[in-house]
């Protein structure tokens, strides 16, 4: 469900995850790796299939499709090779990873992982966008060499346990909770602070009585009631929809330790004022200190902050005490780093942090997920990282404390409960071990599924790191293989043992209010009701009955085309063995019409997709049951039965006319142009003989008109896929007209020609065209997409410059051309990445379609110039870079499409400071921190190719107007090594290298014009780089000489500079554990 989201699939789920049966307590688990080496693949299309290799006793192969599959990208699955021989109840738990090797650096070898549940339906599980073609097949990555591709499978099987009928309140004592489609993060959370009885209580205690049913804490108080007196799994979707989520977020997986926070907060915020106020704070409100103090004067800096929960670092941490002991860490402030004291000036100085106190409830985020500014994106810790059952903050003479700590207090704590998360960075499956009165048995809490577990489950197991398991073929490898382990610990919840008993107390009936449980005994007897009416459904039938004063009532407001939607009609519940007479008896009472003033007609579906009444109930059906009403052939197949009931009620006739052959029913609607109004009249049964000129009196009276009025009448035949409505004769008979039952006659005052004129829908057929076509179209503003700015209600066929111009007129804009509209992505809930050009789209519904999909919501923008004057034009992001400054001012140059590049230069002159007047520019694309491509002042604006960043331009240096013959220009760029993999970053820059000169010379040079500090410039060294090849250069060398052939870029040679001290802090999503693809948590009411 996100542009640009990795999502392990195979068919789709909904969220990566250990499936409903898991692989818990089955030793026997086999695992092996499978080796692929695929020649010629740039010349394969289509599905490629692998050997099979067995695995658990089973055959599996791996599936690639070179050229993707219906993706723009490497698609690649595991799959089960004999699925079509599996046993309908055969199911296999496997932990595989895909990789596709990095042929010249196995260490930048692209792997991803991924947990399913493989069955005969559900036979192959992968990535349908496994990796990008342009890098899989770039020759200068290595991911493709001689055409060959070598593709590696990692597979851990274990046999699967059916839990079908698996009863977790029996086994365990407790129930799960129901997976939305990606809600095990918030599940697994649930159930922790449920199983924290002081939070219960509270929680129970807040203040509910006259509050709405959509609000946080009655739907919690709900839930928590539920989980505690219910024998099944319980639905969440009460509590995300007093959260303001819709189905979109209930899909959307999220971080755990956010939503705790958001929750927190949010539940915090409704407790003040009521008697829970700071029950949040008393059970997870912590505070530290944060100092600075200077070593050679006396002088302290210290600021106390509170927290709620710790994020503790996993990577280069052994156990939960490496990383308190990290926090703690203190750092020296000296050399160039030296403390700035208001007092003292500069000064050496010690900058730390140490805990004032601990809450009763700890709560320790684990940060596996981390930003990783190499490859600048997140990457899961799956490093083995320890966690003790008993923590003690006082170890080692209470160092993580400071000496105004309170030493009264024993910072001892106990394990209550771990989170985990298993799976990678691109999504994965959360639950929880939780031991709910601290005793020695654990229990997972998986969604739907609560199981007792061991000890070893909870702790050992979830430490992370590798696991060694041995070939499935000893006599060909007696090497264990090591295999990443990717379900770990990702939150702890400790309790402060002094703080046990007020924590884990006692909770019963009394705890809760009555109120709650009034409120919840009523909704737990409307299920019980609705559970015996869905088993006894097959004993009843739904009977709804469709009435003119139905008609009426739905006729012009909710409906205007055929009679009556029966979704808004009333439906008695009614025993099959009834007889239909009965049934008559009771609607009688109902109605208060008599028997003998009821005729009931049955309904049909016309070819052309209307639904009328077709006939009325023979004497023989009459005396059906309903059970064989049903069974008539040719009404329409539901599970309601339909029926509209002819009331004939008139002074001292009680009794409908007989019905015959010669007689039809007919339908009236009345059109009244100057309100532009429909409402239904009534129906008469008339002889098909008549013409309609010898009712039209009737119809006057039933209008209300003058009895001789002229009024003018058309049939509505149709509305779908357009509308027919055409004028009915007449001077000739109904069944000339071939007018039958059920058919619509819409009549309305004759209109004269000047009316015509004045009205916008002078007559019924305009008035449907209009109806059939309306659309209400919500504006929002392009910078605000989630709100509503306006609403429109405009026609499907209006044309481009029908709906600028009325927007323009609503925003009171007096040119439209100045709009600019953006279609809707109904899915991803955004705007699409491409505006619509002026006047590319005819009709207001092209605008609105997004593939089979009609969405009713558009952007808008206010330009300052019209749009097709803007589309002549090109927008530029520009990068200036000065000859001697380091600060790159960012530029936004627009100008036309067709202009050279000379424009543009001189336009960037005229914005910026140059060295010098008469200074020369240069312009040049890069692409991953390498100059790509360098433009000329003579190539049209719109050839700049900026997907890949702004467009740098480069004030050329004085020195390269005085260059010698033999001078040579080269590209130089920014590199550093991380595990001997080269990474660029940084502006690259084209330099003047002189013939004859050294280094050292050219580095004095260089340093000059980026102004570093000598100490600092030691550490850097230079390269000379050809064809992806370096070669370190000394102080002596002549750097020239490495510069064989005449070239002006980076595509032979260049200049390379090795250091650190310049890569730039990337700016990323404050929440460093969330996936890469996640949105913030946000709850709205």
């Amino acid at each position: 469900m996100v542009p640009h989201q990795e999502v392990v699939e195979g068919p789709q789920p909904m969220e990566e995850s250990v499936s409903a049966v898991d692989n818990e307590s089955i030793p026997d688990a086999s695992t092996s790796r499978f080796t692929w080496k695929i020649e010629n693949i740039s010349k394969l299309n289509g599905k490629k299939t692998s050997d099979v290799f067995v695995v658990g006793g089973h055959s599996w192969r791996v599936l690639v499709f070179p050229k993707g599959n219906n993706a723009e990208g490497l698609s690649m699955y595991l799959d089960v090779a004999d699925a079509n021989l599996l046993p309908p109840g055969w199911s296999r738990s496997a932990q595989f990873s895909l990789a596709v090797i990095n042929q010249l650096d196995s260490k930048q070898s692209l792997r991803k992982e991924a947990t399913h549940n493989f069955n005969y339906r559900a036979s192959d599980w992968g990535f349908t966008s496994f990796m990008s073609l342009m890098d899989l097949y770039d020759a200068s990555k290595g991911y493709v060499v001689n055409d060959q591709c070598i593709i590696e499978a990692e597979v851990a099987v274990r046999k699967v346990i059916d839990y079908w009928n698996y009863d977790s309140k029996k086994e365990t004592g407790y129930v799960g909770l129901k997976n939305q489609g990606a809600t095990c993060y918030m599940n697994s959370l649930l159930q922790t602070l449920y199983h924290i009885p002081y939070f219960r209580k509270a929680v129970y205690q807040m203040p509910t009585v006259d509050t709405p049913s959509g609000s946080i804490p009655l739907a919690l108080q709900s839930l928590f009631y539920k989980l505690q007196y219910g024998d099944s799994s319980i639905s969440t979707k009460e509590l995300t929809k007093s959260f303001g989520w819709d189905s979109y977020d209930s899909f959307m997986q999220h971080d755990v330790q956010e939503l705790n926070r958001v929750l927190c907060e949010k539940l915090e915020d409704k407790m003040k004022g009521t008697i829970v106020e700071g029950a949040i704070q008393k059970l997870f409100e912590g505070h530290h200190m944060n100092y600075i103090e200077c070593i050679s004067v006396d002088y302290k800096s210290t600021r106390k902050e509170s927290f709620y929960d710790l994020a503790l670092d996993v990577k280069g941490c052994s156990d939960v005490y490496a990383s308190f002991d990290k926090y703690v860490a203190v750092e020296r402030l000296e050399g160039d780093n030296k403390y700035q004291s208001e007092k003292h000036g500069l000064q050496d100085a010690k900058k730390g942090m140490l805990f004032t106190d601990f809450p009763p409830v700890l709560q320790l985020q684990l940060k596996r997920f981390e930003y990783d500014c190499v490859r600048d994106t997140m990457v899961k810790i799956n490093d083995r990282y320890e966690f003790p059952l008993q923590l003690d903050l006082d170890r080692d003479d209470r160092k993580y404390l400071s000496p105004e700590a309170d030493k009264n207090v024993r910072n001892l704590y106990t394990l209550h409960s771990v989170q985990v998360h298993s799976g990678g960075v691109n999504g994965g499956h959360y639950y929880a071990f939780i031991r709910p009165t601290l005793s020695n048995q654990w229990y997972k809490f998986d969604d739907e599924r609560v199981t007792k577990e061991e000890m070893k489950h909870a702790l050992e197991e979830q430490y992370g790191g590798e696991e060694e398991l041995p070939h499935t073929n000893p006599g060909l490898n007696k090497t264990p293989l090591r295999f990443t382990k990717y379900s770990n610990a990702y939150m702890l919840v400790y309790i402060r043992e002094s703080d046990r008993e007020k924590i884990i107390c006692d909770l019963d009936e009394k705890d809760i209010s009555e109120h709650l449980k009034t409120r919840l005994r009523k909704e737990n007897e409307e299920k019980e009701y609705k559970k015996k009416e869905k088993a006894e459904a097959h004993m009843f039938t739904a009977l709804k009955i469709a009435r003119d004063n139905n008609l009426a009532e739905q006729i012009g407001r909710h409906t205007f085309f055929d009679l009556v939607d029966y979704e808004k009609i009333h439906s008695f519940r009614v025993c099959n063995d009834w007889a239909f007479n009965q049934v008559k008896e009771e609607l009688s009472k109902e109605f208060g019409i008599p028997v003998q003033s009821q005729r009931f007609w049955l309904w049909a579906k016309r070819r052309n997709n209307t639904y009328r009444p077709f006939r009325p109930l023979s004497q023989q059906e009459e005396a059906y049951n309903v059970g064989q009403l049903k069974d008539i052939p040719n009404i329409l197949e539901n599970s309601a039965l339909r029926l509209y009931m002819e009331e004939f009620v008139q002074e001292n006739h009680l009794t409908l006319p007989v019905n015959s052959k010669e007689d039809i029913l007919l339908f009236f609607k009345l059109y009244d142009p100057d309100k532009e109004e429909l409402r239904y009249v009534g129906s008469l049964f008339l002889k098909a003989s008549l013409k309609p000129s010898d009712i039209v009196q009737r119809l006057n009276d039933m209008a209300r008109f003058q009895l001789d009025e002229d009024i003018e009448l058309y049939e509505e035949i149709k509305f779908h896929p357009d509308v027919m409505c055409e004028p009915v004769d007449t001077d000739i008979s109904f069944s000339s007209s071939q007018l039958e039952n059920g058919d619509i006659i819409c009549y309305q005052k004759r209109a004269s020609l000047d009316k015509m004129d004045q009205d916008r829908h002078p007559n019924v057929p305009s008035f449907f065209e209009y109806i059939h076509n309306r659309l209400v179209v919500h504006f929002r503003l392009l910078d605000k997409p989630k709100e509503d700015d306006f609403t429109l209600e405009l026609s499907k066929r209006s044309t481009y410059d029908d709906v600028v111009e009325k927007v323009a007129h609503h925003l009171g804009l007096d040119d439209p051309s100045k709009l600019r509209l953006t279609p809707h992505n109904p899915y991803a809930e955004q705007p699409k990445p491409q505006y619509i050009k002026y006047r590319s789209l005819d009709h207001l519904l092209d605008m609105l379609r997004h593939f089979n999909q009609i969405c009713d919501v558009l952007y808008y923008e206010i330009l300052d110039i019209p749009l097709p004057e803007l589309q002549t034009l090109r927008t530029l992001t520009v990068s200036f870079h000065h000859a001697t400054g380091n600060e790159v001012p960012i530029l936004s140059v627009r100008l036309p499409k067709s202009n050279p590049l000379h424009s543009l230069i001189e336009h960037v002159k005229s914005k910026v400071e140059l060295s010098r007047s008469d200074a020369e520019l240069r312009l040049f694309q890069v692409y991953h921190n390498k100059i790509s491509k360098v433009y000329q002042p003579g190539e049209k604006i719109d050839s700049v190719n900026d997907h890949n960043g702004p467009l740098h331009v480069e004030e050329i240096p004085e020195e390269e107007n005085n260059a010698g013959p033999r001078d040579r220009l080269v590209h130089v760029f920014h590199f550093f090594k991380d595990l001997q993999h080269i990474q660029y970053y940084g502006d690259p820059f084209f330099f003047l290298l002189r013939d004859g000169e050294t280094l050292s010379a050219v580095k004095v040079r260089i340093q000059k014009k980026f102004q570093v500090p000598e100490e600092q410039f030691l550490k850097w060294k230079f390269a000379h780089f050809a064809y992806n090849r370096q070669e370190y250069l000394q102080d002596s060398d002549i750097v020239l000489s490495r510069f064989q052939k005449n070239v002006y870029g980076a595509w032979e040679h260049s200049l390379g500079m090795e250091h650190s001290d310049m890569i730039p802090k990337k700016t990323y999503i404050a929440n460093q554990n969330r996936h890469s693809f996640e949105k913030p948590v946000k709850i709205y009411n």
